[in-house]
């Protein structure tokens, strides 16, 4: 009964409030891909589902700076209403270098700066913590990023061939020559920078896939749906969407607003 209540409930974290993201400074594309803010509206609390994407982030929220792990499966988190939280998406690779510290170990986790030892944690929440209002402290944000990114390590360039193999539908494992690995290599390759492996990489990308084509699409069938996304068919679809975000294909088309349902 509680799995169907969240069902019926649940909402798609961009739209609980208003959501924006945008490219980072060139000094920064190497180890990010995405600075994005997300301003929650106020009043009552909302169910909020954080759905898996394949990325880790760097949060400020709550007046801390948090790496949010990847997830395997849709996240509830409780967020105060009015609450304004400002993230950084590392790009493929760059994680667990910045971070010196495996994803594996922050699979389905948010965990303080401060406790996975990342030097000037203290410094940067002090200063961050000075800023007037949320704008400020996004622009305050980056140049903190920029100022870190001079000493970080280089991304991991098989990450990010791995990930992007799986972002456009081919397996990781037809990498295997190119990459010069094994598949018990790849294996653990996967999890240092993903957090888990590349089967896992490949369903949770389908499934942006998958919410990428519902924000696109105007009244297409969800049988179309499904193949247009690459998964075997409708039912294969239903499963495992419901398995990494806890709500139903028709229930995600309608709460992003492309369309009612066509069938």
């Amino acid at each position: 009964m509680a799995s169907e209540k969240r069902k019926d409930t649940a909402l798609l974290a961009t739209r609980a409030g208003r959501y924006r993201e945008h490219a980072p400074p060139p000094t920064l594309r190497r180890h990010f891909s995405r600075l994005w803010s997300h301003a929650l509206h106020n009043g009552p609390p909302a169910m909020v589902a954080i759905v898996p994407d394949g990325y880790c982030d760097l949060l400020w929220i709550d007046s801390r700076l948090v790496a949010a792990g990847p997830d395997r499966t849709a996240a509830f988190p409780v967020i105060r209403p009015g609450a304004t939280v400002i993230g950084a998406r590392f790009a493929p690779g760059a994680a667990a270098p910045w971070l010196k510290t495996p994803l594996s170990a922050l699979v389905g986790c948010s965990v303080p700066l401060a406790d996975i030892g990342w030097k000037d944690t203290a410094e940067f929440e002090a200063r961050l913590a000075d800023c007037p209002d949320p704008s400020a402290a996004m622009a305050l944000f980056g140049r903190l990023l920029e100022g870190t990114a001079r000493d970080a390590e280089e991304p991991a360039r098989d990450a990010a061939m791995i990930f992007a193999a799986a972002d456009s539908g081919r397996p990781a494992s037809g990498l295997l020559d190119r990459l010069g690995m094994s598949e018990r290599q790849l294996r653990r390759r996967c999890h240092h920078h993903f957090g888990y492996g590349a089967k896992t990489l490949e369903r949770i990308r389908r499934f942006q896939r998958f919410l990428d084509l519902c924000r696109k699409s105007g009244t297409m069938p969800l049988a179309r749906l499904a193949l247009e996304t690459g998964f075997a068919d409708q039912p294969h679809m239903t499963r495992e969407v419901g398995e990494l975000s806890t709500l139903t294909p028709a229930v995600i088309f309608d709460q992003l607003g492309m369309r009612k349902r066509a069938d």
